[in-house]
């Protein structure tokens, strides 16, 4: 005979709701007879071995459906772990692209940094030379350069001609580019250090996202033997508080680092492109003003030579002209000393035929023509003197010449070997470049 299934048997479905009702002993119970009693007894025992099969079954299929769910639920940890495993790989790629792309921003900067560094250098050098030009200095030494010589000049020679005024020029232009590139080193070296902070941001996200893929490929691989592992780790290891950051957030994070990475990228390339126009410009202009000074160097030297040549010629002609001077009043002298002799002449006659008889000396035609001789001879003589005289005079205007045009011809020599040796040897340095 099958006995009937209690209510709450027939009615559970899981694990806790399994509730057994206590069965009663029917000997207990007064008024029955033993055989009564024995057949409650095998009652009971049939309804305990019933439930008990019932039971079993009930935890069979208890555990076939956990089972199921643990591993549909294992399956889709998986296959999450496993999606976000690629998703952290697509960011990390993303990343490591804008990452070479800044570090060899960050190295172009740097290259351009030297060359605007080496520009400047160049252009310290060039305004020493340019400076030290313009110093006025009264001691001649060969580590000054070509405008301090040109200081010593004497005062006629101190002039401000071309040269100087180009000298002027090229050290105005040369200290303008010079302060231009010093504010462009600052604005590259701030650059690079935006560039920089980029790359640090990147680098930064790039490390946790690779700590993150590891921690996420380590839970995809792990297994029921390696929660041991994993528990004695725990021990040592420092869990940090979760931030609670949502996966919207976490793209962008890694966004915002990629936007600055390319942002900090466009602001390098547009500097870039200005310090090089920049370097192109500056470079032709100083080297235009560079050929300006030395133009204006060969054109001094050109019109000293020819007016030392001019100087040279007329002080030959003055040499000659002095000589020839000096002869016509050596020349003078001597005649004046001849007619000196023949007036002495003519007074001795004249004093002798004063010792005539009284009545013999008669104012004859010898007599007058004596006075008149005399007479004659004293004018003559007078005008000698004159012409000596100013003979002399015309030899020390001679002379004067003479020495001026030597002063002048000293000087435009001076002047000349200033221009011409030194100041040529101390600008034949100056190269200006394409930076």
């Amino acid at each position: 005979m099958r006995l009937a299934v209690p209510r709450r048997v027939q009615s559970f479905g899981v694990f806790s709701g399994l509730i057994w009702p206590p069965v009663k002993s029917i000997m207990s119970v007064p008024g029955h007879s033993p055989q009564q009693g024995d057949e409650t007894k095998l009652m009971n025992f049939e309804v305990l071995r019933n439930n008990s099969e019932l039971f079993r079954a009930e935890c069979t299929r208890l555990m076939l459906e956990t089972d199921k769910e643990s591993k549909r639920m294992q399956n889709d940890d998986n296959r999450r772990l496993d999606q976000r495993l690629r998703d952290i790989q697509f960011l990390k790629k993303e990343l490591e692209l804008k990452l070479e792309e800044i570090i060899v921003e960050i190295d172009v900067l740097i290259a351009l940094q030297s060359r605007v560094a080496k520009a400047l250098e160049a252009c310290t050098e060039t305004l020493k030379v340019s400076v030290v030009c313009l110093e006025e200095s009264c001691i001649m030494s060969v580590r000054c350069c070509s405008a301090s010589y040109r200081r010593k000049h004497l005062p006629s020679e101190r002039l401000h001609d071309e040269v100087d005024k180009e000298l002027l020029k090229e050290k105005e232009v040369i200290e303008g580019v010079a302060s231009l590139l010093q504010r462009v080193t600052e604005q590259i070296t701030e650059q690079i250090r935006l560039d920089r902070s980029a790359k640090y941001q990147l680098e930064k996200d790039l490390k946790e996202k690779f700590e993150a893929q590891c921690i996420d490929n380590s839970c995809l691989l792990m297994t029921h033997h390696s929660i041991n592992n994993l528990q004695r780790s725990k021990n040592t290891e420092t869990v940090l508080p979760s931030l609670g950051v949502t996966p919207k957030q976490w793209e962008n994070i890694s966004d915002i680092n990629m936007t600055k990475a390319e942002q900090q990228q466009a602001n390098s390339l547009t500097l870039r492109a200005l310090v090089e126009c920049l370097l192109e410009q500056t470079a032709a202009d100083m080297q235009k003003q560079v050929q300006a000074t030395a133009a204006a160097f060969q054109l001094n030297v050109r019109e000293i030579k020819s007016a030392k040549s001019q100087m040279e010629d007329q002080l030959a002609a003055i040499l000659s002209e002095f000589a020839s001077q000096e002869r016509i009043g050596e020349d003078l002298q001597v005649a004046i000393a001849e007619r000196e002799q023949v007036m002495s002449l003519a007074q001795a006659r004249l004093a002798l035929r004063r010792q005539r008889p009284g009545k013999e000396q008669c104012h004859d035609p010898a007599q007058s023509q004596l006075l008149a001789e005399v007479q004659q001879l004293n004018a003559h003589i007078s005008t000698l003197h004159e012409a000596a005289a100013q003979s002399d005079e015309e030899q020390r205007a001679l002379l004067r010449c003479q020495l001026e045009l030597q002063e002048g011809i000293e000087m435009k020599a001076n002047s000349l070997y200033i221009d011409e040796v030194i100041c040529a040897q101390h600008r034949e340095p100056i190269v200006i470049h394409n930076f």
